[in-house]
């Protein structure tokens, strides 16, 4: 770890905290996969909405596997590319109840083996619920971990494994709830507030301006 990462992960746990936080609301693994799924160009907020009465009416796997497609492209609506969603959650929980005992496997190759999981949900699953250190790469966390200088790379998966050879291991799932809190606030695409950004003297695009 550079000195420079050293000074940044400080910076964040003095503001931040230490505390693992999950911004989706959930009581369990399937409840939380099918909210991040639901997440995707959606806001935590409306997916909290969205599912505090979804999951009153699908109470389990098989309910979501037995769904009827039309019903739940209505239910999930609002939180966008509603007929993806509903087709996958669908086809998810068919698998996790046939293949898995319906069950939600902790294993990353098992996870995005399921309809509509790519490696940021299966790491969200990983990190929130069986606390497998795991890097989640969203947007905030590709974008400002670049303009950290932290990372130079581009996609996704060549990110989340650069991040794991830059980041200590207790602070691969730190780095992604201290990130999205930065971008949701301070760090913000595409106007950042920069002057008031606590990490301003150590961030390698704000020196160039």
């Amino acid at each position: 770890m550079t000195k420079q990462v050293q000074k940044i992960l400080e910076r964040l746990d003095e503001q931040y905290g230490t505390e693992y936080r999950c911004y989706l609301d959930h009581e369990n693994a399937w409840q939380l996969l099918i909210a991040t799924m639901l997440s995707a160009q959606c806001t935590d907020a409306r997916v909290n909405l969205v599912t505090k009465d979804l999951f009153r009416k699908y109470q389990s796997i098989e309910d979501f596997a037995n769904a009827d497609l039309k019903e739940l492209e209505k239910d999930i609506h609002s939180t966008g590319f509603y007929h993806n969603k509903a087709k996958n959650i669908i086809a998810c929980c068919q698998k996790l109840r046939d293949e898995f005992d319906s069950q939600v496997p902790s294993d990353i190759e098992a996870l995005t083996s399921l309809a509509g999981v790519g490696r940021k949900t299966a790491n969200v699953i990983r990190g929130n619920i069986f606390h497998e250190p795991s890097i989640v790469v969203d947007t905030h966390v590709k974008r400002i971990s670049r303009k950290l200088g932290v990372t130079k790379e581009e996609d996704p998966v060549k990110v989340e494994m650069d991040l794991m050879k830059k980041l200590p291991k207790d602070h691969w799932i730190l780095w992604n709830i201290h990130i999205i809190r930065l971008g949701r606030t301070i760090c913000k695409a595409p106007t950042p507030k920069c002057e008031e950004c606590f990490l301003k003297d150590l961030c390698k695009e704000y020196g160039k301006k």
